[in-house]
């Protein structure tokens, strides 16, 4: 098989695709012929994908899409409104999550959280002044990883919303079920330090998670001290620049968290299937 790259969506990508996307419904029993001049056709479902895709990719605006490639730029975002709402995307994340499940496993053991800020000048959802940005509007992205950095949960809020805050609505919605909890071999959850504290610690552990908070610079020091050493927190801070790659994350323009949630969605499951087809393929 081969990769997927940039915004081209692959045969063996749309065949993962295609079951997850919603069939028009049918009008009555009765199949009725159209009649000329009786409105636009419905898309094809690939072009339509194709131009979700593309506009996650390269960050332009929807308006902005290529008439000649993918011609009504406004049905195109029509339908990933309707997707989100509908909960494509989150389940075309789990489907690959389950089948990264049966071919390599999920690193369930060694797990890291952490959240991350972008701009949101237009939002009007899930955002709020961030602190670190002159108190103008933006978002919060807390992500779930297991230790190869696959994404496993993502919630989205206001950037003046604590971490710690967004600790316990990570945990509880990742998109596929947690394995029963095995002694000896408990889950492991890596947090930097802002989730330092007694709340915290007590989240986690309600969770069946053994708890390890450690300053950002510490597994550096700790690589440099011992080289066969394995970081365990980093992963995540790389899963967010994977994310970041999706060049309409960088700066969120979707007014809604239905929409901005549904890009952040297509992108985790877009992660997991790169690496399905990439690796496996």
């Amino acid at each position: 098989m081969s990769a997927i790259r940039s915004w081209t969506v692959s045969d063996e990508l749309w065949a993962e695709v295609e079951p997850v996307i919603p069939k028009p419904k049918r009008e009555g029993r009765r199949r009725y012929r159209r009649k000329p001049g009786g409105g636009r056709p419905p898309l094809d479902p690939r072009l339509v994908f194709e131009g979700i895709v593309y506009v996650l990719r390269t960050g332009c605006q929807w308006k902005a899409l290529p008439e000649e490639r993918f011609g009504s730029a406004s049905s195109i975002h029509k339908y990933f409104r309707l997707w989100s709402q509908k909960g494509v995307f989150v389940r075309l994340w789990r489907k690959g999550l389950a089948e990264y499940d049966d071919m390599e496993g999920i690193a369930w053991q060694w797990q890291s959280l952490d959240g991350g800020m972008v701009k949101a000048p237009l939002a009007q959802e899930a955002v709020g002044p961030n602190t670190t940005d002159r108190g103008k509007k933006g978002s919060k992205r807390s992500l779930l990883v297991d230790a190869r950095g696959t994404p496993l949960s993502i919630v989205a809020s206001g950037a003046n919303v604590h971490d710690v805050k967004l600790l316990e609505p990570t945990l509880d919605q990742i998109v596929v079920e947690r394995p029963p909890v095995q002694e000896p071999l408990r889950e492991n959850l890596c947090l930097d330090a802002g989730y330092a504290g007694e709340p915290a610690r007590k989240a986690v552990e309600a969770r069946h998670y053994v708890p390890h908070v450690r300053p950002r610079g510490e597994e550096v020091a700790t690589k440099k001290r011992n080289p066969r050493a394995r970081a365990r927190r980093w992963v995540v801070e790389r899963t967010h620049s994977w994310l970041n790659r999706y060049r309409k994350l960088l700066v969120r323009f979707e007014k809604t968290a239905v929409s901005f949630e549904g890009l952040l969605q297509l992108a985790c499951a877009l992660i997991v299937f790169r690496r399905i087809i990439v690796v496996y393929g």
